[in-house]
């Protein structure tokens, strides 16, 4: 394995987010790496009558703040540092990991596929594709394989 020094973490405070900082840890902890942690606000547009995108003052994101704070890694041995940026999710990580010298990405997708991946892009394929150094995704939550449900599919009769 490469050496590991920084390890680049991006959330949403999802679910899958969730489970992808935990992967973070057991590889920060592992490596002895510094761990980065990321929210990207994307600012709300606001457009006038003629359809123009409108700037608007950015207020200082208090709740934010306190989200991304509460992202600590459980094992007091694991160092990390938090950082809210504003901007495009996908080019604010990708700054990020630049900036930082990131050895590696960990983040979660959320799978989606079809019209809803085609209307809102993926950032983690945006990501993917262009990231300085190399991406690890994680779907969902890490945890032991579930129990496989029953099957109800029966042999259909022929009359």
């Amino acid at each position: 394995m490469f050496p590991m020094r920084k390890i680049l973490h991006p959330t949403d405070f999802s679910d899958q987010s969730k489970a992808a900082f935990e992967v973070a840890c057991a590889l920060a902890r592992d490596y002895g790496a510094e761990l980065i942690v990321v929210h990207v606000n994307r600012p709300t547009p606001i457009f006038a009558p003629d359809g123009i995108a409108v700037g608007v003052p950015v207020e200082e994101p208090y709740e934010l703040r306190g989200q991304l704070a509460a992202v600590r890694p459980a094992d007091p041995r694991v160092s990390v540092e938090h950082h809210l940026l504003d901007g495009n999710p996908a080019d604010e990580i990708l700054k990020a990991a630049k900036l930082k010298g990131a050895d590696l990405i960990v983040m979660g997708t959320h799978g989606a596929t079809g019209l809803a991946r085609l209307l809102m892009g993926s950032v983690a394929e945006h990501v993917l594709r262009k990231a300085p150094c190399p991406v690890l995704t994680v779907k969902g939550p890490v945890g032991p394989p579930s129990e496989p449900e029953a099957s109800a599919t029966a042999s259909p009769h022929r009359r």
